[in-house]
């Protein structure tokens, strides 16, 4: 029996984070995951080299069953104060677009900061190796890990949500949840690329062309580009949306987002002779399809009621997805151990004293660009204060 202040389920974001705060504090902490290297989420995201937070971070961006939750671990470390420990460790980065910040490098200098902090705080990181028994008793908990018993007052759940198992990802957290009593908002996937029914096998066919849109789902809006794919919808746009996504709710694209009021019939006046497709400004491809749906060619032989109608559907083009690409292709999960039995400041189970969730574990989901990692930092350093 090894004992300790504080055990850390998962070796990823949260986990290291929280780990490296309690360390620091003097904790005596030990990591514990069955994978065989820390951080393996961190290592693909942003394209290697790590979106790891975004300067936009505020409880406005996240999905929850309780859209203040995050409010408080948010407002307490902020995108600035991890931006203060990625510059102290030497680590250049830029800002790509909307407040997205990224390493110039690579990201393991992420892992590697993490580690680092880790170190500093005396934290025992142990890997490869799966989870066995967790028990609680006499305000202990045990857990076993590679033949090894592992005790402590406080027990940090930080193994994240089910996306992208082929990294180890796995639903771990909503067991022990249940297993202490806590309750579980159905996760399901989100950031993912939506499918498309066969129906409109001609967008399918569109495979590789982006463009420029708003993408809506209910009241929810984004203006970022979409792609089409072999087996429907991805790219930023919709990605945002597939979070707020509902088997059965449509998606509506609207392809000129900027077109102001009136822009076809302007165009019929000043190039009569010029086709729909011409007009469009979109990439060839996609605006003879949609030329081609809309059965509109010279804009000088459309009155001006059509090309009005025209401009409607361009601006509300309905898809129907059957579905989505699962958590296979999921960068995070909604959803997730409920709200409602977590303190927002410590991220501690109010029922099960020294039991914490942190991460994608907890039902609070970022938008892309960040603000996952942002959350991971961010419950991570409360827990981290708090165990």
């Amino acid at each position: 029996m090894e004992d300790y202040d504080a055990i850390v389920l998962g070796a990823g974001g949260a986990g290291l984070m929280a780990a490296a705060v309690a360390g620091q504090r003097g904790r005596r902490v030990v990591v514990l995951d069955h994978a065989d290297a820390p951080g393996k989420k961190i290592l693909i995201s942003g394209g290697g080299r790590c979106n790891f937070t975004n300067l936009h971070a505020t409880a406005d961006r996240y999905l929850s069953a309780n859209p203040h939750f995050a409010k408080s671990a948010l407002g307490r470390y902020t995108a600035q104060d991890f931006l203060a420990l990625v510059e102290r460790h030497g680590i250049t980065w830029h800002e790509k677009t909307l407040g997205q910040l990224f390493c110039d490098g690579s990201a393991r200098q992420i892992v590697e900061l993490l580690l680092g902090e880790c170190e500093a705080g005396g934290v025992a990181v142990r890997l490869g190796a799966s989870l066995g028994a967790i028990e609680h008793a006499d305000a202990r908990f045990t857990v076993a890990h590679g033949g090894r018993t592992h005790r402590a007052p406080a027990l940090v759940v930080a193994t994240g949500g089910p996306s992208i198992p082929k990294l180890g990802a796995t639903g771990v957290a909503y067991d022990i949840a249940r297993r202490f009593g806590l309750k579980v908002v159905e996760p399901r996937p989100a950031l993912v690329p939506l499918t498309l029914p066969g129906s409109e096998a001609l967008f399918r066919a569109l495979s590789g062309v982006a463009t420029a849109v708003e993408a809506r789902v209910g009241k929810t809006r984004f203006a970022e580009s979409a792609l089409f794919t072999h087996r429907g919808l991805s790219g930023p746009a919709i990605l945002q949306v597939s979070s707020y996504w509902r088997r059965g709710e449509d998606v509506a694209i609207d392809f000129r987002p900027n077109a102001a009021p009136g822009w076809l019939v302007e165009a019929k006046r000043a190039r009569p002779r010029a086709t729909l497709a011409g007009a469009l400004g979109l990439p060839a491809r996609l605006a003879e399809v949609l030329a081609e749906r809309l059965g509109l060619g010279e804009l000088g032989a459309a009155s001006d009621r059509a090309l009005a109608e025209a401009e409607r559907r361009l601006a509300d083009w309905r898809f129907h997805p059957d579905g989505s690409e699962g958590f296979a292709k999921a960068e995070v999960t909604v959803g997730g151990i409920s709200t409602v039995e977590l303190s927002s400041k410590t991220m501690e189970a109010r029922k099960v004293p020294g039991l914490y969730a942190i991460g994608e574990a907890v039902d609070v989901t970022g938008w892309l660009g960040g603000y996952n990692f942002q959350w991971a930092w961010a419950s991570g350093y409360a827990a981290g204060q708090a165990v």
